[in-house]
């Protein structure tokens, strides 16, 4: 039997990346995942790949953003399982860094929309049917963005990690008594889409990387390992608390 054999998952942000990871690992793991994100043909691809090995994943549109997407995604959980177990929050969008005073209201509500909004409207929407089945996991994905090294953090990314961190502890000591855990992932720089993409110039990535004792972004291997651990009953005693994943850059 797999770490995650008959419990039912949502994870937003699913399409590529280290959401897709999570959504190929935890079918692997026995899991029924429903993932979703705004891309729909890598979506369909993904979970079209994960059926061809025997997993259990199904692709749905999902703006994280919109409530009414959120509904669908828990009311699909709900309707086809008959419950929900785990809710990964995943989605998350990423801006070039520039000052306070050059950062526009517009991005900032962008940014603050999909990777704060998001998280409550996901967290929001599980709750119910997760205290119907009798408990379950949300694990957020945040940042080291949102503890530390804030010299360097775009300040809208960064703001919205912390606000990850702090509404996960807010999530686990209101629903403790649900027996719903919820714990954040803080990881440091990870090789994705996005942390590529922002640091394209090789003297960016060196600048990056030399605030990282290991001298290395880490892999989406290493991080979806810590979200599976959450996610599973290996973690029945952890709730309210952060996993740094960041090659001990916060120590410095």
């Amino acid at each position: 039997m797999g770490r995650l054999s008959e419990k039912v998952a949502i994870i937003s942000g699913g399409a590529q990346g280290q959401g897709a990871a999570e959504a190929r690992l935890f079918a692997a793991e026995g899991a029924k995942v429903i993932f979703g994100d705004i891309l729909d043909a890598e979506g369909e691809a993904v979970a079209s790949d994960i059926r061809e090995s025997g997993g259990d994943a199904t692709y749905i549109p999902l703006d994280v953003t919109q409530e009414a997407d959120w509904r669908g995604a828990v009311e699909m959980a709900t309707t086809r399982f008959g419950r929900l177990d785990i809710l990964i929050n995943n989605a998350a969008v990423l801006i070039p860094r520039v000052s306070i005073e050059d950062r526009t209201g517009e991005e900032w509500d962008r940014v603050m929309g999909v990777n704060a909004k998001g998280v409550f409207l996901g967290t929001k929407h599980a709750i119910p049917a997760m205290r119907a089945a009798g408990g379950g996991s949300i694990v957020n994905i945040s940042s080291i963005a949102g503890i530390g090294q804030s010299a360097h953090q775009e300040p809208a990314y960064a703001a919205s990690k912390g606000a990850i961190r702090i509404f996960t502890k807010v999530t686990a000591a209101q629903h403790a008594q649900d027996n719903i855990r919820c714990n954040s992932v803080h990881p440091g720089p990870v090789d994705t889409e996005m942390f590529r993409a922002a640091f394209a110039e090789p003297e960016a990535l060196a600048n990056r990387l030399a605030r990282v004792p290991m001298r290395r972004a880490g892999t989406i291997d290493e991080v979806v390992a810590g979200v599976l651990y959450l996610a599973s009953d290996e973690s029945s005693y952890v709730t309210g608390t952060e996993l740094v994943i960041d090659g001990g850059a916060l120590s410095m």
